[in-house]
Parts: structure tokens; sequence; C-alpha cells
């Protein structure tokens, strides 16, 4: 995951290969953001793997800013297994559910 800022937000960026939009779950508050989700393992019929290097199971990241934001304004959007999250800056405080679309 990579995170910048910018002069009037932050931007966060996740590479999710695989995942569906209703797979991830972030949540905005104050100044933090949480990215959630769970990559399950794909069975497939084999005797042995020579190599297993994409992670599986439940996953987490929570993120401090260095600033409120404004989390009425948070988006989130999945495009091409990068998830894109657009976090602005604000001077008041409160508790959010993003939907990424």
């Amino acid at each position: 995951m990579d995170l910048f800022e910018t002069a009037g937000g932050f931007i966060l960026t996740a590479e999710v290969p695989g995942l569906a939009r209703d797979e991830v779950e972030i949540h905005a508050e104050e100044s933090r953001i949480v990215i959630r989700g769970e990559r399950v393992c794909g069975q497939v019929p084999c005797e042995q793997y020579h190599r297993v290097e994409r992670g599986h199971g439940r996953f987490s990241r929570t993120f401090m800013l260095p600033e409120p934001i404004d989390v009425d304004n948070v988006s989130a959007d999945l495009q091409d297994g990068v998830l894109t999250v657009t976090i602005p800056k604000a001077n008041g405080r409160g508790t959010r559910r993003i939907d990424v679309s």
C-alpha cells in the first residue's frame, strides 16, 4: 500500500488483485483509515504446490494520518486490481464506512 499527501488531502493506493468490491471494507474516522479484507485461497486440485507467492487470508491495515479528515467525502474506487482511496483533509470529526465503487 502507498499513502501520499496532497495540498487538499491524502491518497491511498493498494494492490488487491482478485478481490471484488464487496470483499474490501474501508472505515474512516477522525484521522484514521482502516482497510480490511480477505483473500480466499483458491483450492486447485494438485499433488503439490511448487510456489505460492500471493498472500491469502484476512488482512487489516490501519493508517494514522497527521491531520483530521473529512469522513463524509472520503471515496474509494477499485479498478484493475488497484484500490484508490481519496481522503480529503478537514477540521471536523466523524466516522463513516466507505463503499467501494
